[in-house]
């Protein structure tokens, strides 16, 4: 991994210094690497949480057809309509 390194300090309560010393022990990893670690996937969490809709907003979304064209639903129907008629059994035609 190439990346350039900035030293930076922080202040930090006697349990998260315990705790990354714990987590830099159990990974064999350094403790900056388990900084690294940690802001990475809460940086990606609140990435996801920003593109998810709420339930109202989802609600709207998908009564407005959800993104779907009405051709392409209209395309979707016709073909599972003759799937259907496919597999029909001979004594239900």
């Amino acid at each position: 991994m190439s990346y350039s390194l900035t030293r930076t300090s922080m202040a930090l309560d006697a349990w998260t210094i315990q705790a990354l010393k714990d987590l830099s022990e159990k990974w064999n990893i350094s403790k900056a690497e388990v900084i690294r670690r940690a802001i990475r996937q809460l940086k990606e969490k609140a990435d996801t949480e920003e593109q998810t809709l709420s339930p109202l907003e989802a609600l709207e979304w998908l009564q407005e057809g959800g993104g779907l064209v009405a051709e392409e639903a209209e395309a979707y129907r016709t073909e599972m309509l003759a799937n259907r008629e496919a597999r029909r059994p001979w004594w239900e035609s």
